[in-house]
């Protein structure tokens, strides 16, 4: 038997039968995963803050062109930690996390405004469930990537930041992949792993119903952001950086 198979059947034995932690200290890793249309450096708020607390921080800066590429670079900013880690991840981040979650080193993983899914879930089976507020602001590139309509995207993206910020914003995305839509979720790590929630409160690219109903059964501790647009975690690094460091501690 390998170290790594002895080491997910201990862990498994310790969610199964109830033991404190399957980690003997708090993680002092955390892996920032953004999602689709933007970058990783709208975290920057948030990173300053844990960095702060005496927390290491890595942000990923994943592709967006399968979800198989995605949880990959997860995989590999996992790879280079040193002890636990917190995975946090922002709307679409949210299913990489889930996939990514897995892996032993994973402690913890917090949702931000972010997608939750079950095994065989797909992105657009949630929004079929839950359908999005903005769903036709996305616009098809002739060669399969999506992009959210630049006169929609302020409004439905991120409409309490400024609008010099959000016209950086709209003419800087980063493409998403058409067929992640429709990518099943093979792992879901909220189903072993404890997890953390937040909702803002006026999302109106994924919604805070679809948010409270997806945290609601991962048993996701919840926390609420009553103002907050979809950009929570750009508009509100603070509670953000919060929540995170209390899934840290755990």
């Amino acid at each position: 038997m390998s170290l790594k198979s002895l080491y997910l059947g201990t862990a498994a034995l310790a969610v199964m039968f109830g033991a404190p932690s399957a980690f003997a200290q708090p993680a002092q890793n955390v892996i920032l995963v953004h999602g689709a249309l933007v970058d990783g450096s709208g975290w920057r708020g948030v990173y300053e803050r844990l960095v702060a607390k005496g927390l290491k921080v890595t942000v990923v800066q994943e592709p967006n062109i399968s979800l198989a590429d995605d949880v990959q670079a997860v995989h590999r900013a996992i790879e280079q930690q040193n002890g636990p880690v917190v995975l946090v991840g922002h709307s679409y981040g949210g299913q990489i996390i889930t996939e990514a979650g897995v892996e032993p080193k994973v402690s913890a993983l917090v949702y931000v405004a972010a997608i939750v899914p079950d095994v065989g879930e797909s992105v657009g089976d949630l929004f079929e469930k839950w359908p999005s507020p903005t769903a036709d602001a996305f616009k098809p590139t002739s060669d399969g990537f999506l992009l959210f309509d630049p006169a929609k995207f302020r409004m439905g993206f991120a409409a309490d930041l400024s609008k010099a910020e959000t016209d950086f914003m709209t003419n800087s995305q980063v493409p998403v992949s058409a067929k992640i839509l429709g990518t099943k979720t093979q792992h879901a790590a909220w189903k072993t792993k404890p997890s953390y929630g937040i909702v803002a409160g006026l999302d109106m690219a994924v919604s805070a119903k679809a948010e409270r109903s997806m945290y609601k059964r991962a048993s996701a501790k919840v926390t609420e952001v009553p103002g907050a647009s979809h950009a929570v975690y750009i508009s509100h690094p603070r509670e953000v950086a919060d929540v995170i460091a209390e899934a840290t501690s755990k």
